[in-house]
Order: C-alpha cells, then structure tokens, then sequence
C-alpha cells in the first residue's frame, strides 16, 4: 500500500476527503479569470522528507492534462503531463517545491498548439511541446522567489497564448461529458454523440483532441469517480449495491475497474483512506 493517497475531483477544495497528503502541503492559487476557460485550478506544494526516508504516494486519476513545474536547489523541471486512467505511485525523498496547474478540456489545443491525444499517458518536457515563445520558462521561474510569484510566470506566459476568438468546441466536449458521466445506457457513447448531434466517429475525434482519451475510457474513469463519490457518504459498504449505483454491471466489474484505473482492490483503498481517520467498513 501507498503511504498517502491525492485525489482531486472536478469541484472538489484541494484537499478532498480521500486526500491524506499532510495539511498545509498543497495551497491552491487563484486562476485569472481570463484562464478560466483553460484551467481548472492551480496550486503550489512544498513537503520535506527526513534524512534518509522515503514516502510513496498513490494519485488517483481524473483525466486531466497538467502542467508540472518542480524546483530543486538552483534548477526547475517544467513538464506536461498527459491525460490518463490510471494511477500513479510517485516516491518522495527529501525537500520538494513546485507548482501544478490542471488544465481543461481543449486548453491544451488552445494554448499549446496540441491535440490532447499527442500528449496522452507521458510526461513531456515543456520545451518539447510548448510553443517556441514560451519556451524557457525556468530562467524566469527561479527569479521568482514565492509560489505566487512564480506560477504569476507561468499564468504570463500561457496568457500570451490565449485564442483571440475564445473557446471553440470546447463547450460541446464538455456537454458530451456530462451525458457520459449521467448516463445508464448500454451504448452511453452513442447517447452522448446523439445529444451533441454528430457521429461516433466524429464523437471520437472531438474526446481525442480536447480530452486525450476515448469516450469509453473517460466514460469508465467517471463511473469509478462515481463510486468514489458514493463512498463518501457511506458508513458501511456493500459492494454489489455500490456497483449497481455508480453504474457497473456488477460487483466483479467495479472490482476490475479499481485495479485497473486505481491499481489496488476496493479493500485496498478503503484501508489507504482509513488512514486520514476517513474510516468505511466494508460489507
């Protein structure tokens, strides 16, 4: 087991009930409402490991892309992170600093040049995929001497790239979200093309661009967090109820959705939660 759990779902505060990174770890900063449109929220961390310990941490998917800026002693590493559907064990040693900014559907079409599948389950270098203006950010990030003013920086340079004529299709792939995350259907796709009025295929190509994955796969990761909403309110857990309510076709299909997206049993993550004092029983 991890020795701490991060999830961060779509409106949650930054530390969601299932978080157990240490209090006063992650401070959220306030997006200018001119980004509003491309980024979901940001925030700054900053944790220090005793001498000659290390610390695994488990983060849960939401299907989002980021940005990712680590400083250590006189360097920083920027990066974007993809989209994905499954989790991720990060080991933390020693002292850490950075900043992560989560975009939205179809920012990083608009502010970097590039279809969200391009970047999808891979870091990527932010002088390999960033635009040639805002490119070398590092240089300027260091001079920066508080989390504010050095995600400032960055909100400056992805500024400099906002689209003159606004979100395009953007709010449609958003739609189409939302029918998949409230659909029963047995085909749910094909509800969510019928409600946007185009095809599959075009369906397909849309969540590609703007979100990285396919329908199905983000179709899948929002009924895993419909789970992990249920369980919130839960003071006891029966599985095969659970599974009917968030949408499975049983309880076996919602145990096989855990281990892939969150690489651990339902057990499992009922006892890495149980470690924030966030206590369920299982039944």
């Amino acid at each position: 087991m991890a020795d701490r759990l991060f999830l961060r779902l779509a409106d949650d505060p930054l530390y969601a009930p299932e978080t157990t990174v240490p209090a006063g770890t992650m401070q959220d900063l306030a997006v200018p409402r001119a980004l509003a449109p491309y980024v979901a929220n940001a925030m700054s961390y900053q944790d220090a490991i005793a001498p000659g310990l290390e610390v695994t941490e488990r983060v849960l998917p939401d299907g989002a892309l980021r940005l990712i800026f680590d400083f250590q002693g006189d360097r920083v590493t920027a990066r974007v992170a993809g989209a994905s559907t499954r989790a991720v064990l990060l080991t933390h040693r020693g002292e850490m600093r950075g900043l992560s900014v989560t975009l939205r559907p179809g920012a990083s079409l608009a502010l970097l040049g590039l279809a969200a599948h391009e970047l999808t389950d891979a870091d990527h270098a932010w002088d390999d995929v960033a635009p040639l203006a805002v490119r070398g950010i590092g240089v300027r990030l260091l001079e920066a001497r508080s989390p504010h003013a050095r995600m400032a920086v960055v909100f400056q340079a992805l500024q400099a790239r906002l689209p003159t004529d606004g979100p395009d299709s953007s709010e449609r792939v958003a739609h189409a979200m939302r029918v998949l995350r409230h659909s029963r259907a047995v085909r749910p796709v094909t509800d969510a093309a019928r409600a946007l009025g185009v095809g599959e295929r075009r369906l397909q190509q849309l969540f590609r661009e703007h979100t990285g994955l396919a329908p199905k796969a983000w179709h899948g990761l929002a009924r895993f967090h419909e789970c992990l909403r249920l369980l919130r309110d839960r003071t006891s857990v029966s599985w095969a109820e659970l599974a009917v309510e968030a949408g499975f076709h049983d309880q076996a299909h919602l145990s096989n959705t855990f281990r892939a997206i969150c690489a651990c049993t339902p057990g499992q993550f009922l006892a890495e939660r149980a470690a924030s004092g966030f206590s369920k029983t299982a039944s």
